[in-house]
């Protein structure tokens, strides 16, 4: 059975989606199977496409993400996937509190899985230059690879 990653991010339309398309894509150049998805830990653009500017970003990198959704995390998750892994501290803390007594999922801080990032948070690119979704892309394509080595 495959493994289950689930990444999560506040809305669910720029880190968290960026994050999905980057693993999705490091699986498919290795060739490893994993399920993917990611979700948001608020419901605030749930059914929405991601943020234009992480499309474009996606699409820059080869990973495109117009298909994806955008949805809120929900209880069953945490039974459901193997990981789930928080963009950054906060929305950390929202997973910890949200986290049902017989939740299952591995909870984790994606830069943790990047050597020498440990505890660091993927900044969040939504209020800041374009630029900044590059930067997002670089954080979450390093995890990527990271990711596919260590599941």
């Amino acid at each position: 059975m495959a493994i289950s990653v689930l990444f999560v991010c506040m809305g669910n339309i720029c880190r968290s989606p960026l994050a999905e398309a980057a693993l999705r894509q490091e699986c498919a150049r290795v060739g490893k199977s994993l399920i993917v998805d990611s979700a948001g830990t608020h419901d605030w653009h749930a059914g929405q496409p991601p943020d234009e500017r992480a499309q474009a970003v996606g699409k820059k990198n080869g990973a495109p993400l117009d298909h994806l959704r955008a949805r809120a995390l929900r209880t069953a998750d945490f039974r459901d996937f193997d990981h789930i892994i928080a963009l950054d501290n906060e929305n950390m803390a929202n997973l910890l509190a949200k986290q049902p007594a017989d939740g299952s999922a591995q909870l984790s801080l994606l830069l943790d899985h990047v050597e020498g990032r440990e505890g660091e948070d993927v900044a969040d690119p939504y209020y800041e230059p374009d630029t900044a979704f590059d930067e997002t892309w670089d954080d979450v394509f390093a995890a990527a690879k990271a990711l596919v080595i260590k599941l």
